[in-house]
């Protein structure tokens, strides 16, 4: 495992699901999977797929002040259109492309839960965040599974945050939302396949993080499962770094050396920054302070998450 550390205060919460994208990003596909935790953090051929352009559209909808199922679906085309080619489902790029009034299309993919970490980052209470994931999920995955996935990784994400113990995380997921928590990885390991459904893969993403020492550790949980790997990663990253609160300093450093070849680097400089606010201060301060930097953001420069 990897030993220096950078503090959750000092980067994105946007970071967790991202990096569990990137390291997971490898072994996604049937051919590419592996059974077992000892593989290197960082290889050849790790990218940033549709999980983290995702999280980041959600992240720059509430940002910008967006909260509604119409907001996110604005956002989520936008940003996959200036975006594109990075592993998008078929039917999600219908919708992006042909579907004028972007109305749903009812899927209960795990593409409404491996988005949404931010949404539990901004929430004052699991009620929050069970609304805000209904918000985001809608304009897509409108299926009650769907819907379900994202509130799941939602409340998860709130409750790591706000300093509640696993045993609290693992009870209120299952009493809310009546998933099985109690199966071992070690067991789930064995028979466990591919699965892009939010039920049969959001579970095994919450149990990753619920059997792990670390941030680090849990990614390595999630991609050992041999899955959908970059989804299970990013699922469980985005619970674990709201908790553990840390993450290996090179894949922070390895994160930001992915995004500075994207296009438009200085909006997404620009939202790292911002949501790194999203978790120091209250909702009733929030929208003060977003305000604020927005009208004087554009005269200035971000370096690396730093107005200077």
């Amino acid at each position: 495992m990897s030993q220096e550390l950078v503090c959750l205060q000092d980067i994105s919460p946007l970071f967790g699901a991202i990096g569990g994208d990137l390291v997971g990003s490898v072994y996604e596909g049937r051919s590419k999977q592996i059974k077992r935790k000892d593989f290197p953090l960082l290889s050849y051929g790790c990218r940033l797929t549709d999980d983290s352009i995702l999280t980041m559209a959600t992240a720059d909808c509430i940002v910008k002040g967006g909260y509604t199922e119409s907001d996110f679906a604005f956002k989520y085309v936008e940003w996959a259109k200036e975006y594109p080619h990075r592993g998008y489902g078929h039917r999600f790029k219908d919708w992006v492309y042909n579907n004028q009034c972007h109305s749903s299309y009812n899927s209960f993919g795990n593409g409404s839960a491996m988005r949404v970490s931010a949404v539990g980052f901004v929430s004052g209470s699991i009620d929050d965040a069970e609304q805000g994931a209904f918000e985001s999920a809608s304009c897509t995955h409108s299926h009650s599974e769907g819907i379900k996935g994202a509130q799941a990784i939602s409340v998860a994400v709130y409750m790591a945050n706000a300093g509640f113990d696993k045993s609290e995380i693992k009870k209120t997921i299952e009493d809310r939302f009546k998933y099985n928590l109690t199966d071992k990885l070690n067991d789930i390991r064995i028979s466990y396949r591919f699965d892009s459904s939010c039920q049969g893969s959001v579970p095994q993403a919450i149990i990753s993080f619920l059997e792990s020492e670390s941030y680090e550790d849990a990614i390595r949980n999630a991609i050992s499962l041999g899955g959908d790997s970059d989804t299970l990663a990013a699922m469980a990253g985005g619970i674990a770094l709201a908790y553990y609160k840390t993450m290996p300093q090179k894949l922070h450093d390895e994160i930001w050396l992915e995004l500075g070849p994207m296009p438009n680097i200085r909006r997404i400089k620009m939202l790292m920054f911002l949501s790194t606010i999203l978790i120091k201060f209250n909702v009733d301060l929030r929208e003060r302070i977003f305000n604020n930097i927005l009208k004087s953001i554009e005269e200035k420069d971000i370096v690396n998450g730093t107005v200077v």
